[in-house]
């Protein structure tokens, strides 16, 4: 009786510890279906670095989501997260509030992204990548760096964070498809008349399949290395689903595991883009369920 009262009690104080672990303390609404959480997770955010990920399960039945750090603060023990609502999980997750709690928060995952002086560095995101790229154009600027940032969204109201963008960057240009806002036309242009005009040392680029693959196309007459985040491929987080499974320079690479960055070159992009699209209909389904449409 006596054990099974230290196991009860143990049970009690374990409930009480994990409680408020992962509450929610800050959201915002970014842009058109993009919300920011900053969340309490102060072992990750002790640990954490740019371009590492965390998974989140909202409640028991849930999936497994990987989702990169946008940013991060070691005194206040919290991880900021950003997510487009496009599925049937982030739509849920959009709903909580401020001092809603996640069931599970797990990191940081991956590797870090390559900080270090490297020059001339043109740091491109687009859409929620832009929140992928921050924390990297925030490091590479405290490492002595000249930053060039560039973001890009299809329209003015896909874009978000121009002016923390600009707080770390030595010049900041935005892009968009329509020419609602800032100048007309894909990231790849501004990129293509900064590596005409100057010597740049670095190039990181996070955004959609379709959009890192063209950046790399831009770098490549100019032999610029070229860094790209393989996160939207991502689903169980640890290499054990193999649903993020890509070619990178002939050889089978896990982007949760071996990545999720790498060498843009050498990429496969023709592959990764056609996988990422492996459960478009699942996903669809699964929405429609949820929202009643079926």
């Amino acid at each position: 009786m006596e054990k099974a009262n230290k196991t009860i009690a143990i049970f009690n104080i374990s409930q009480h510890y994990f409680k408020n672990m992962f509450k929610i303390v800050k959201k915002e609404t970014l842009a058109e279906s993009t919300k920011m959480f900053e969340v309490e997770a102060e072992r990750i955010a002790k640990k954490c670095m740019p371009g590492q990920f965390i998974i989140l399960r909202i409640h028991e039945k849930g999936e497994r989501v990987p989702l990169t750090i946008a940013d991060f603060d070691r005194d206040k023990g919290t991880i900021t997260i950003v997510f487009q609502e496009v599925g049937k999980t982030t739509f849920q997750l959009g709903k909580k509030n401020v001092g809603d709690e996640i069931l599970d928060f797990i990191g940081p995952l991956g590797n870090p992204s390559e900080i270090e002086k490297f020059g001339n560095v043109v740091c491109i995101g687009g859409g929620t990548g832009i929140a992928c790229v921050y924390p990297q154009v925030k490091m590479l600027k405290e490492k002595g760096n000249k930053v060039i940032s560039i973001i890009g969204a299809r329209t003015k109201n896909l874009l978000f964070w121009e002016e923390k963008m600009k707080k770390f960057s030595d010049q900041i240009i935005v892009t968009t498809d329509d020419g609602s806002y800032g100048r007309k036309g894909v990231v790849t242009l501004p990129l293509k008349e900064i590596l005409e005009k100057e010597k740049i040392d670095r190039v990181i680029a996070i955004g959609p399949p379709i959009m890192m693959k063209f950046v790399a196309k831009t770098t490549l007459p100019y032999k610029v290395k070229t860094i790209a985040s393989l996160n939207s491929i991502m689903v169980d987080g640890t290499g054990m689903c193999g649903a993020c499974r890509c070619v990178v320079g002939g050889e089978t690479k896990f982007a949760c595991v071996d990545g999720p960055e790498f060498d843009a070159h050498l990429i496969d992009f023709d592959l990764l883009i056609s996988r990422n699209k492996m459960y478009l209909d699942e996903e669809k389904k699964s929405l429609e369920l949820y929202r009643g449409e079926i």
